[in-house]
């Protein structure tokens, strides 16, 4: 009998729990770009905890999952309402999700008793362990199948009163368990009682603050409180801790008034650190106060980073740092030419009992050295945007928007390229064999992998490379320099010695572009890069990011130690035989001058000996003068304003100079 007993409480119980929450309001459609959608829960009992709970959203058009936010952790309030939602929705919602996110329909919202997990993208709707659902539409016909999977007979129309009223009214549940459309009532009971509840809101005086900084927050409520509230904030964030800031952290807001200010002063250490972040959290406060905006972040910017004794791509600095090449690395290319010069190039670069293959995520480390920022050590340079980002910028989620990722110039389509499963970081000290063979293990050759603001990187996609953007093209951002021209050409002439499967190739960019279900291996415009080789010549950050690759690779990039050897691979020069001594930089590059610089009618070259050619090219690459010189001798220009190559070539040694006309 006790046995039944205990069954039968488990079962009425179980219900019970079944039935203490559900979804209580949602506001798919809201004014302007949908940036204050909310999900609201309600339970039947107060400070309800929603661990176990898991929200999906499902789009109507397939039955398919859009997003899934997982509910650990989180409690219902003393009304016993939770939101989530986008950042302008107020008050705060408890978790933001991305604007835009809650479609306005046809589609559904299903609360589930599971995790978060069981329902990646793209997860088939299910009734398995269902709690509650709702159907939204506007002015749309009823999803029938999302309908039926998820057990639901009626959907909820948000535009019943009219299109012009829809941004301005929610879908509300009653006390029947049916619903109804009229303005939004998020965090408060939508037949309007409940406890009052005061709300923090908390403000900081800058965006981002640098270190040695006071950083001055105000805390405002709603209405004055009743009684001296005292509550506590906290600002930890990863390595960002105590040790980081003084000041008060104990608040309190005095009886009859609605506000409270404290100065927490960041302490400037003498720690390379990099950027950190901190985040204001507040607890400890009673049950009829809540925080509207909880959880805030700021930026806090590190003033101890180290400067390189080199200078950036825009602002390059030649021959301080020096090639960390072994001796006689490319002594068995002397002599050599046209397909005996590759395959003996090839035989260094990708030697298997030498060259060290790393992983995808190794690659974050990797680049995250190499790709530093010259000027402050705690920043990547952003390849093509030829600007600086903070290295906590990293992309780790989807989100692209103010982030760094990692660029393949050699697109991974074209190469066919994969990721390992199961990859992760595992350091230097950790490597697999490759060879010439396995073009797949062009996924983590850092020798071309670079890195790029995340917006950047996906315009840019699996196009060729070349002067004007188009569809099948990349000419870069409008209004750059061009920094980086030379060192996507190196790069791909690199990948294209160091794997078989790999080519450059001159032509119609659209008649080597990778068909959609495999790899042509091929990339472009030869011509192009050719040109870029020389109008962007190699400079100290080109040469020390080669250094620090060698130093987990085992192996390096010869076009950036010699340059002109593109051109007896790819170029010109194909089929004469090559001897390093014919990519000397220097006649004597002390005393070869170019000036003045900037310059307006004419430019000065001095210090040759001998008959000597000066080319001049544009950014582009495009040649814009050429004239065989006889010693010193004045130029006249008449170029339009900006940046120019002059190449001086003499006996089959040249250098290249970069000039600005104005």
């Amino acid at each position: 009998m006790k046995t039944k007993l205990r069954l039968l409480f488990f079962i009425v119980f179980s219900s019970l729990s079944y039935a203490q929450v559900v979804i209580n309001e949602i506001d798919p459609d809201t004014p302007s770009t949908d940036q204050k959608e909310f999900i609201e829960l309600k339970s039947s009992t107060p400070n309800f905890s929603l661990n176990g709970y898991v929200l999906v959203l499902y789009n109507g058009s397939n039955s398919l999952s859009v997003y899934s936010i997982d509910l650990d952790g989180y409690s219902t309030d003393i009304n016993g309402n939770f939101i989530v939602g986008n950042s302008q929705v107020f008050p705060s919602p408890a978790i933001i999700f991305p604007d835009s996110k809650l479609e306005n329909g046809p589609d559904g919202v299903a609360l589930y008793l599971a995790n978060g997990s069981d329902f990646p993208l793209n997860t088939p709707a299910t009734s398995t362990n269902l709690v509650d659902a709702i159907i939204n539409v506007s002015n749309d016909p009823d999803p029938t199948a999302l309908m039926t999977a998820l057990g639901e007979t009626v959907s909820y129309n948000e535009a019943i009163n009219g299109t012009i009223n829809s941004p301005l009214h929610s879908i509300q549940r009653k006390s029947d368990g049916t619903y109804e459309v009229k303005p939004p009532t998020p965090k408060a009971n939508n037949d309007g009682t409940g406890t009052p509840i005061n709300y923090i809101t908390t403000t900081f005086d800058a965006a981002s603050y640098t270190e040695g900084q006071p950083v001055n927050i105000t805390f405002t409520t709603t209405t004055p409180v009743t009684s001296n509230t005292t509550f506590n904030v906290s600002l930890d964030n990863g390595g960002f801790n105590s040790s980081d800031f003084s000041g008060n952290t104990n608040i309190t807001i005095l009886s009859s008034t609605n506000t409270a200010n404290t100065t927490l002063t960041l302490i400037d250490d003498v720690l390379d650190e990099g950027d950190e972040e901190l985040i204001l959290n507040i607890s400890g406060f009673p049950a009829d106060v809540e925080v509207n905006n909880n959880s805030i972040l700021r930026r806090v910017r590190d003033t101890d980073f180290q400067v390189a004794g080199f200078g950036t791509p825009i602002a390059p600095t030649f021959g301080l740092v020096s090639s960390t090449a072994p001796a006689g690395y490319y002594a068995f290319l002397e002599g050599l030419s046209g397909v005996e010069l590759k395959e003996a190039l090839q035989e260094i670069i990708a030697n298997p009992s030498e060259v060290h293959l790393h992983s995808y995520a190794d690659m974050w480390d990797i680049i995250r050295v190499a790709d530093t920022n010259p000027l402050n050590s705690g920043e990547i340079w952003d390849m093509y945007l030829e600007v600086p980002m903070s290295k906590i910028d990293q992309q780790n989620g989807s989100s692209i928007v103010g982030k760094w990722n990692r660029e393949h110039i050699f697109c991974q389509s074209r190469g066919g390229f994969d990721v390992a499963l199961g990859d992760y970081a595992d350091g230097i000290s950790i490597w697999n064999n490759t060879s010439a063979a396995a073009t797949v293990d062009g996924v983590s050759d850092a020798h071309h992998i670079r890195a790029e603001n995340g917006q950047e990187n996906s315009s840019r996609n699996n196009k060729n490379y070349g002067t004007v953007n188009s569809p099948t093209v990349y000419a870069g951002p409008v209004g750059t320099q061009g920094s980086w021209h030379g060192d996507v050409a190196r790069a791909c002439f690199y990948m294209a010695v160091r794997f078989n499967g790999l080519n450059v190739l001159n032509g119609d960019p659209s008649e080597y572009l990778p068909s959609t279900s495999t790899s042509s291996g091929n990339i472009g415009d030869l011509a192009t890069l050719l040109a870029w080789n020389v109008s962007d010549a190699r400079d100290d950050f080109e040469m020390n990011r080669n250094n620090y690759v060698q130093t987990w690779q085992n192996n390096r990039n010869p076009f950036i130690d010699y340059p002109l050897l593109a051109n007896y691979i790819f170029g010109a020069n194909y089929g004469q035989p090559w001897f390093a001594a014919l990519a000397s930089e220097s006649f004597d590059v002390s005393e070869v001058k170019v000036f003045p610089n900037p310059a307006a009618e004419h430019i000065f070259i001095s210090g040759l000996l001998g008959t000597s050619k000066v080319e001049i090219f544009s950014v582009s690459g495009a040649k814009v003068f050429e004239k065989t010189i006889n010693e010193d001798q004045m130029i006249p220009i008449d170029f339009e304003t900006g940046m120019y190559f002059v190449k001086i070539s003499n006996e089959d040694k040249q250098i290249v100079k970069k000039i600005i006309v104005k």
